[in-house]
């Protein structure tokens, strides 16, 4: 099971930190994925890493804003989010993968997701 937290309400240029703990398994065997979608709009990759050789994607909208970590002794991955815009505002949701070499942008890759954490940035 995974479970989402840490998201919340919070003025442009804001910090967050989203969490996304897992119990019953194991994350440190499991590619990881950050989605969000805002209202009205389709589900989108915001981050990723990798199971293969833990490499890390951001989308451009996130890159250089967003951060993605895996601490295994807490069995929880993070999504640090600082200098948050507007455009920001959706709900976010944490996702696993078994596979090694899938596209890990693409949401059919995943295998368990979470049930999501809205963050809102509004001033």
């Amino acid at each position: 099971q995974l479970q989402a937290s840490g998201g919340g309400s919070v003025q442009p240029g804001g910090s967050l930190r989203l969490s996304c703990a897992a119990s019953g398994f194991s994350l440190e065997y499991h590619g990881i994925g950050w989605f969000r979608q805002a209202p009205g709009k389709e589900r989108e990759p915001v981050s990723h890493l990798t199971l293969s050789d833990e490499s890390k994607w951001y989308a451009d909208s996130v890159r250089g804003r967003f951060a993605i970590s895996r601490d295994n002794a807490q069995n929880t991955v993070y999504l640090s989010m600082n200098n948050l815009k507007p455009e920001d505002t959706a709900v976010y949701y944490c996702a696993i993968t078994f596979s090694l070499y899938g596209d890990y942008a693409d949401a059919r890759v995943y295998d368990s997701w979470g049930q999501g954490t809205l963050v809102t940035v509004s001033s």
